[in-house]
């Protein structure tokens, strides 16, 4: 994340205390810039860097935070900075794959407001909303929300219903996204572009905070939701040219393993054609929880090949957190 000290919006970017019906300092307070160091020999240090930093939202009376899972996935450690300047360590308690969501807990005390949560459906479609991040006023944007829908990510990610809001945030991470009636709605994942109406609008996908209220407690339990998880294959597909070709694998993981190579095109799965991310992900994931073999057609130089891929658990591979 910058230095604070180093840009600012345009004061009529950002949300005036004068034009809002909620505590708009208080929202300031609630956000903390989070910082991770992440071990070199971890899974996800080549493809998210062994330093991230973001930003996350108090949520707990207990201090605990609210950011986006991939910033802290792996994390050996991490640092939380208030409004004023505090520093305190944290602890990555759970990080759930469906969502994107991710769980912090302080180790020391942050005496910080929480944020009140809302939900998305509260808003609509061309309402404004505001974008917060670490740094006070200077770094909240007033934004519009431009489009509510699915999103399927390369990384195996599928949102039935993910936020788009404009212009970007510049150091969304983590960032909170809050309604007109000052409660949270979303926690920041991505930039993007959007088209809208034929022309590309840039913008920021946010994560529903509607999704966290079931699983919240079993997060705050066990880590990770109470529920079987999703086959993963280790195969990073991207759509190009109304194909689904194969253009990232995870080393050793299952499809690596199973022979799947780079620029193979996913035509089928368990014998039933897929045409598109959204597709390939729910046709994977309903043949069973993690461990499932997962058939696979796929097209090679021309040539249609069979390949049964033993799917795996994503959390098996990764780092466990640890206190030290």
């Amino acid at each position: 994340m910058a230095d604070i000290e180093n840009w600012v919006f345009p004061e009529r970017f950002q949300p005036d205390a004068k034009e809002v019906s909620f505590d708009l300092a208080a929202t300031f307070e609630s956000v903390v810039a989070l910082r991770a160091e992440i071990p070199e020999d971890a899974f996800t240090a080549g493809v998210l860097g062994t330093e991230r930093t973001g930003n996350g939202v108090v949520i707990g009376d207990d201090g605990l935070v609210l950011t986006i899972g991939y910033l802290i996935t792996e994390a050996s450690s991490i640092w939380l900075t208030t409004h004023r300047g505090g520093v305190v360590a944290a602890y990555p308690l759970a990080y759930d794959f469906e969502t994107g969501l991710g769980l912090v807990q302080p180790l020391g005390r942050l005496d910080l407001p929480t944020l009140a949560r809302g939900t998305t459906r509260s808003v609509d479609i061309g309402n404004e909303v505001f974008v917060i991040g670490h740094g006070g006023r200077p770094h909240a944007l007033k934004a519009r929300l431009v489009a509510k829908r699915e999103f399927a990510g390369y990384w195996e990610y599928l949102l039935d219903e993910a936020i788009f809001t404009a212009p970007p945030h510049p150091e969304w991470s983590g960032a909170a996204l809050v309604g007109h009636d000052g409660r949270l709605i979303g926690i920041g994942s991505l930039f993007v572009q959007e088209q809208i109406d034929g022309e590309a609008l840039k913008g920021n996908m946010f994560v529903p905070i509607d999704l966290l209220e079931p699983i919240l407690d079993d997060l705050q339990k066990y880590g990770r939701p109470n529920r079987p998880a999703r086959p993963w294959l280790g195969m990073y597909v991207a759509e190009a040219e109304r194909k689904l070709i194969v253009q990232g694998l995870a080393k050793d993981g299952p499809a690596d393993r199973a022979g799947v190579n780079l620029g193979d095109v996913v035509v089928e799965v368990g014998g039933k054609a897929v045409g598109d991310l959204a597709q390939l992900f729910r046709s994977v994931w309903r043949l069973g929880s993690a461990g499932t073999e997962i058939p696979l057609t796929v097209v090679r130089s021309g040539t249609s090949k069979a390949i049964a891929v033993r799917s795996a658990d994503r959390a098996a591979h990764l780092k466990k957190p640890s206190l030290q």
